[in-house]
C-alpha cells in the first residue's frame, strides 16, 4: 500500500498485522491464580508453623492409614507453602512453563490437602477448591489466542 507523502514521494506502508488478543478476562484469570496461590501458600506455611510449634495443635486420629507425625507434617506443609508462594508469583513473568507450574503446584497442594482432611476437614475442603479453581483459570488463559491462531472451537 502507497500513500503519498509529498508531491512526487510515496511511503510504503505495510498493512497492519493482525496480533491475537487476551481477553481481560483472561488475564484477571492469572491475576486470581496469583492471588489465591499467595493465599494458598500462606495458608501451608501457617498450619506448618502451627504444627511444628505445638504439636497438640492437631488432633490425631486413631486407625487413618495415611497418618502422619504432626511435626513432620508442619514441616512438610512449611515447605511446599514456601514452593507455592514462589510458584505464584513467577505467574507474573507470563511465561507458559509459569502456567505449568503453577497448575502442577495446585495439583499437588490439593493431594496434600486430600491427605490432610482428617486433621483439618473444612480448610482442607476450601483449599481443595480453590487449587481446582487455580488450576481451570490457568488453563483456561491460553484458550482465546488457541481460537484464534488455530481456528480450534471455543
Amino acid at each position: 500500500m502507497a500513500e503519498q507523502t509529498s508531491p512526487g514521494q510515496t511511503r510504503h506502508s505495510a498493512p497492519e498485522a493482525e496480533s491475537p488478543r487476551v481477553r481481560p478476562l483472561a488475564l484477571g484469570g492469572v491475576v486470581f491464580a496469583v492471588c489465591v496461590l499467595a493465599i494458598i501458600g500462606s495458608y501451608h506455611a501457617i498450619v506448618g508453623l502451627a504444627a511444628i510449634i505445638d504439636d497438640d495443635y492437631y488432633v490425631t486420629l486413631n486407625n487413618y492409614i495415611y497418618e502422619f507425625d504432626i511435626t513432620a507434617w508442619g514441616w512438610f506443609h512449611l515447605l511446599s507453602g514456601i514452593v507455592i508462594l514462589a510458584a505464584a508469583f513467577t505467574l507474573f513473568s507470563g511465561r507458559v512453563w509459569a502456567r505449568a507450574v503453577g497448575m502442577t503446584v495446585a495439583g499437588l497442594s490439593a493431594l496434600e490437602n486430600f491427605f490432610f482432611t482428617p486433621y483439618a476437614p473444612v480448610w482442607s475442603a476450601i483449599i481443595i477448591a480453590l487449587d481446582i479453581l487455580v488450576i481451570w483459570s490457568l488453563a483456561m488463559y491460553g484458550r482465546p489466542v488457541a481460537h484464534k491462531v488455530y481456528g480450534a472451537p471455543m
